[in-house]
């Protein structure tokens, strides 16, 4: 029988430079770099844990804009269905990094594809970070960009023994979370 997936939320982290730059945390524990992200809290919505877990982890302040994608891969627990949203942030710190991270990078967008530690994150960086450097130029010109909703259903789950009761289950918590 499949497991719950564990759910969570994160950011591909702007920050506006010369050359746009994207945020890599490296854990602690294991010595990773990867993209800032986390559980999601008990009532909570994936985009405010989204918001949450960037600031914890980046210590910045951010502003939140389109949802960008989901993130599905098997972690030791099971499978973790994780989704990212664009984000915008502050120039300097407002808090300090929270224990489980080590440090924080930012770096252009080919240089943090290459330097996260995990290839799945590396793909979907890769696929999905110019997309978010898109929409964060047109922000920065002043062109209006039609905010995209929290997804309210996944479309695509694969690699999943139980794929019809996971994807109920998932269904039932993207209602829960609206």
């Amino acid at each position: 029988m499949a497991r719950t997936p564990v759910l969570a939320a994160g950011g591909i982290v702007l920050r506006q430079a010369a050359t746009p730059l994207v945020a890599i945390v490296r854990l602690r524990k294991r010595d990773e770099w990867v993209l800032p992200k986390g559980k999601l809290d008990r009532g909570e919505t994936p985009r405010d844990a989204a918001e949450r877990e960037v600031n914890e982890e980046t210590g910045h302040d951010v502003a939140v804009h389109e949802f960008l994608g989901t993130l599905v891969y098997e972690s030791r627990g099971g499978s973790k269905v994780v989704h990212f949203w664009r984000m915008e942030a502050g120039a300097e710190p407002v808090r300090k990094l929270m224990r489980d991270v080590k440090a924080v990078e930012w770096l252009p967008l080919a240089d943090a594809v290459e330097r996260l530690s995990r290839g799945y994150e590396r793909a979907f960086l890769e696929n999905v970070g110019p997309i978010a450097m898109a929409a964060g130029s047109i922000m920065q010109t002043g062109t209006s960009v039609a905010r995209v909703p929290e997804p309210v259903r996944v479309e695509t789950v694969s690699e999943f023994r139980d794929r019809r009761s996971l994807m109920q289950k998932m269904w039932d918590w993207f209602r829960r979370a609206a």
